[in-house]
């Protein structure tokens, strides 16, 4: 054999097994990429733990020490109206204390002034007795009867009436991200029952972020108004396949 069908021969094996360890790394790394993602769901119903009413009082006149006064009757009967309802009023916080002076508007201009102050301020009920709270906010109504002024703006509290909390969610967290990864994996593998594969490793995973649902879901229903929530995490995980 010649030296040039020589190099030629070991030329043509070279590439013959340089083609088998690509063909053979191109077939494992198509290995590697079969994989499979599922989503796990978990969801509970749960009671808010934490009531927040904030009731913003409002008065006017024209004599500073009057209208403080007013406000001060106003907070009377709000404590009075809360007591009747079973609401502990020791753990009420007085903020917002704000007065304003029509006369120190620069852009009042020459309009008639009716009251020259308007004093605010609001009373902050927290409780953990949702269902009391719940309750006195139903016959809020009798106190405006009583004389009390309530301002529809709550001071940057948002909505009016009470906002209900649930704070206990970080002992949910390990039973719900258990049961979503079941979950998950149960659909991973009923997909590779259906296609003939075996469930290898995992992949990925991501358990989820935990959100806070009102649990009667309708437009314009806020999840902090209701009482009862509903708590969701949705995990993703992507799992091998064999076979």
């Amino acid at each position: 054999m010649d030296r040039i069908t020589l190099s030629a021969l070991v030329l043509a094996v070279g590439i013959a097994s340089g083609g088998f360890f690509a063909g053979s790394g191109f077939a494992r790394g198509r290995v590697a990429d079969r994989y499979v993602e599922v989503k796990g769901v978990a969801e509970r119903e749960v009671k808010a733990d934490l009531a927040l009413w904030p009731l913003r009082l409002m008065a006017a006149g024209n004599d500073l020490g009057a209208t403080q006064a007013e406000i001060a009757r106003h907070a009377t009967r709000v404590y009075a109206f809360l007591q009747r309802h079973g609401l502990d009023t020791t753990q009420i916080e007085i903020q917002g204390n704000e007065v304003s002076d029509a006369l120190a508007n620069q852009y009042a201009g020459d309009r008639q002034i009716r009251a020259r102050y308007v004093v605010s301020q609001t009373l902050m009920i927290r409780s953990a007795n949702v269902d009391l709270v719940l309750a006195a906010s139903a016959k809020v109504g009798d106190l405006i009867g009583s004389g009390v002024v309530l301002s529809s703006d709550r001071g940057g509290y948002g909505a009016s009436g009470p906002t209900f909390l649930f704070t206990k969610l970080n002992d949910l967290k390990p039973g719900m991200i258990r049961e979503a990864t079941g979950k998950a994996r149960e659909a991973a593998e009923q997909f590779a029952g259906d296609s003939r594969s075996g469930l290898a490793g995992i992949r990925q995973a991501n358990q989820g972020v935990f959100v806070i649902l009102a649990r009667d879901q309708a437009p314009g229903v806020a999840e902090q108004s209701q009482v009862f929530k509903t708590v969701r995490v949705v995990s993703t995980v992507q799992y091998y396949l064999r076979g």
